[in-house]
């Protein structure tokens, strides 16, 4: 199977693009070893791809790598089964067309080389030919047959045939036929079940665990988040798992293929004697980390695809925009840092203030916060979701300011790590960690793409059991996440960050920082094509990343656009035949709606790519996101004892897992609005419900005090 067709039948059983066609993955294939990003490739590479979005082109990229590996694996499967000169024509055949590794690796099973076991210390020890004969299955006088096996070392005939049996055994667990059919009969039929261990039964740290003190389902049917937190209180050592199927129906399945009808009972004795011990002692441990091992991988498919939708939203939030903001990361003992930011979010002041016991410093605050509004033309204040959180907003909005301020609570998730963080310190040097987790607080209000990109997903805090799935393949999914968001909004490349930047297509850290750099010797760039004079930058980068940057009140119209510049001569066409000059055109719907773009297709550009073209003159670089909006809590429930059972109060969600969604009700603990309380029909898909950061009304169903959880609903009662 080549590359293609693998490619395609992979696709298809993911239902990403059920009918993709050959060309389609072979253009696209070849755009990608040409160096093509997966953003450039959707946006402006259409009439080659036949308009593939970007999922399926990552799933693409995705099987072509699974491919190479596959392939690779042969490769190192033949040569090593070549070397021990045991490569048949037959053999070369199964391995070559085999779609999977795991087919691979069962073909390779025999020729493994193996660290000493019972069956290499029973064949050194000659006993191959008895083992042979027992697998012939005629011979009724088997201690007769076995005591011509007797030496120095073997002293009995049953030493002879239990050594027999060692490799009998062995052959039993490289069967082809044998391992299809119990992976077959593990995937449909394994149980999971998890048991305490006693010891740690009444261990604080265990409580979190307690469903699973005693658990037993269908690992078909156990959900992705279930499954991980089972392995990682495993690892935990706070539970036992064990994957089973029914003994007796996996030894039927054995004894099916290997003992034939008119088999000699002395035979066929030692025969199930030598499959119960293969089972127990080879092929059930091997069936049971396979089949556990994959539906970990499934596991982590669901858990990282969960992950990258929640960071998607979070990345895609609406950013309030260049605005001169004040920022609070609120605080008791230590008060509350704030910081002031100009509206390009660089740093002009910071102090502290201390509003709230035990110094409870109201009077000096208030004035602090009125006086700064004043001096820096504050038109926005940010404050962070953490500790005194809610005692800080009911401040702020008590105060009497002399201008309009609009107040915002702001998700602070990962700016204690950001303030850490190398990035950090690059851009603050002079500024301890207390002043970069505000700042980072106020940017977040600004931008939060922009602001988010400088840390680790994974310090975000959106999704579930991030931290027990498959790390590099976590990773390449997040970056291909964040890459797609960057892209689709568009950079300002005069004031991005190297973080930012280097998520551009086509960029990467090395190029981002050199465009910094470029910018400080030389000050702001004026035009795209000014972006090659930035070292290193060349033809190809210039090709995946020039329509991603944007240049504003640029000198050229086209250059804070999403038209690529080697579009701009047909846009400078389309003007001249409408008689009017391209800055003329840019942005005036009326005259843009005169353009026949019949008149514009060639074998290179079609219609998806003009209508691109159109849409973007119409409305040049608008930014996809939705604007901010102001949110407010319920200003009686403070803490977890205010709530009451049927209350409804206003939240915003700020996680989505596959069991429901979390929702911040301005409380320390956020609630849990379970599944099957989304809606009065059967959900699926709780983004099909609910988004993240989307604003609701829900009624409080059950609060436990003692656990600190909180139920919550989203269906309205009769």
């Amino acid at each position: 199977m080549n590359i293609i067709s693998f490619i395609a039948k992979q696709i298809s059983a993911e239902q990403h693009a059920v009918n993709i066609t050959t060309s389609q993955i072979t253009k696209t294939i070849a755009l990608l070893n040409e160096g093509a990003t997966i953003p450039f490739i959707a946006r402006y590479r259409k009439e080659m791809t036949g308009d593939l979005d970007e999922v399926v082109i990552g799933a693409i990229v995705k099987n072509k790598a699974v491919f190479e590996a596959l392939a690779k694996r042969k490769v190192y499967v033949l040569e090593a089964i070549k070397e021990q000169g045991a490569l048949t024509p037959d053999l070369e055949q199964n391995i070559q067309v085999a779609e999977t590794l795991t087919r691979v690796e069962d073909l390779y099973v025999p020729y493994k080389k193996k660290r000493k076991t019972k069956a290499s210390e029973a064949t050194a020890q000659g006993l191959v030919p008895l083992a042979k004969i027992l697998m012939q299955q005629e011979e009724e006088e088997v201690l007769h047959i076995a005591s011509s096996y007797r030496n120095e070392t073997i002293t009995t005939e049953e030493g002879a045939l239990e050594g027999a049996r060692y490799i009998i055994a062995e052959w039993v667990s490289e069967n082809q036929q044998i391992r299809d059919r119990l992976r077959r009969l593990y995937q449909r039929k394994a149980t999971i079940s998890a048991t305490v261990i006693k010891k740690r039964k009444d261990d604080e740290d265990a409580q979190k665990y307690q469903q699973y003190f005693d658990w037993t389902e269908p690992l078909h049917k156990c959900p992705s988040h279930r499954l991980l937190a089972m392995l990682r209180a495993s690892q935990e050592k706070i539970v036992r798992v064990n994957v089973t199927v029914s003994e007796e129906e996996a030894l039927t399945i054995i004894d099916d293929i290997i003992i034939k009808n008119n088999a000699k009972k002395a035979s066929a004795d030692q025969l199930f004697i030598a499959i119960l011990d293969s089972y127990k002692r080879l092929l059930a441990p091997a069936m049971v980390t396979e089949t556990l091992n994959t539906a970990k991988e499934k596991a982590d498919d669901n858990a990282i695809a969960v992950f990258s939708q929640n960071l998607k939203q979070l990345l895609l939030a609406a950013p309030l925009g260049q605005k001169r903001i004040l920022a609070l990361d609120p605080g008791f003992k230590s008060g509350c840092k704030v910081v002031c930011l100009d509206a390009q979010g660089a740093l002009e002041h910071n102090e502290n203030i201390y509003p709230h016991p035990p110094q409870r410093q109201t009077t000096d605050a208030i004035k602090k916060i009125k006086s700064l509004v004043n001096a820096y033309k504050i038109e926005a204040i940010a404050i962070g979701n953490g500790t005194a959180a809610r005692e800080t907003e009911t401040f702020i909005k008590k105060i009497p300011f002399d201008r309009d301020v609009l107040v915002f609570m702001v998700n602070e998730s990962g700016a204690s790590v950001y303030s850490a963080s190398s990035i950090a310190r690059a851009e603050f040097p002079n500024y301890d960690i207390t002043v970069r987790g505000a700042v980072s607080i106020g940017r977040r209000l600004a931008d939060p793409l922009a602001e988010l990109v400088k840390l680790d997903p994974k310090a975000i805090g959106v999704g579930q059991y991030q931290h027990d799935v498959d790390q590099q393949q976590l990773k390449q999914e997040l970056d291909t996440v964040v890459m797609s968001c960057v892209n689709s909004v568009g950079i300002n490349v005069n004031t991005a960050s190297v973080p930012l930047l280097s998520y551009v297509s086509g960029i990467g850290v090395k190029l981002a920082e050199n465009i910094v750099t470029y910018r400080s010797e030389h000050g702001p760039l004026t035009t795209r094509q000014e972006l090659k004079k930035v070292p290193r930058l060349g033809g190809k980068a210039f090709e995946q990343s020039a329509a991603f940057l944007r240049i504003t009140a640029p000198k050229h119209p086209l250059d804070d656009s999403a038209v690529h510049p080697e579009r701009y001569s047909l846009v400078a066409r389309m003007a001249k035949d409408l008689n009017v000059d391209m800055a003329t055109l840019v942005g005036n719907k009326a005259v843009i709606a005169k353009v026949d773009i019949q008149n514009y297709m060639t074998k290179d550009i079609g219609i998806p790519t003009l209508k691109d073209i159109i849409k973007e003159l119409e409305k040049p670089g608008v930014d996809p996101r939705k604007k901010a909006a102001i949110f407010e809590f319920d200003p009686t429930v403070k803490t977890i004892s205010d709530l009451k059972t049927g209350m409804k109060l206003p939240g915003i969600v700020n996680n989505i897992t596959n069991f429901g969604c979390f929702v911040d009700i301005g409380l320390k603990e956020s609630g849990l609005i379970h599944i099957s309380k989304l809606a009065h029909a059967f959900v699926s898909d709780v983004n099909t419900i609910v988004q993240l950061n989307q604003h609701l009304t829900v009624t409080v169903l059950s609060i436990d005090m003692d656990r600190k959880r909180i139920q919550l609903s989203l269906i309205e009662e009769d």
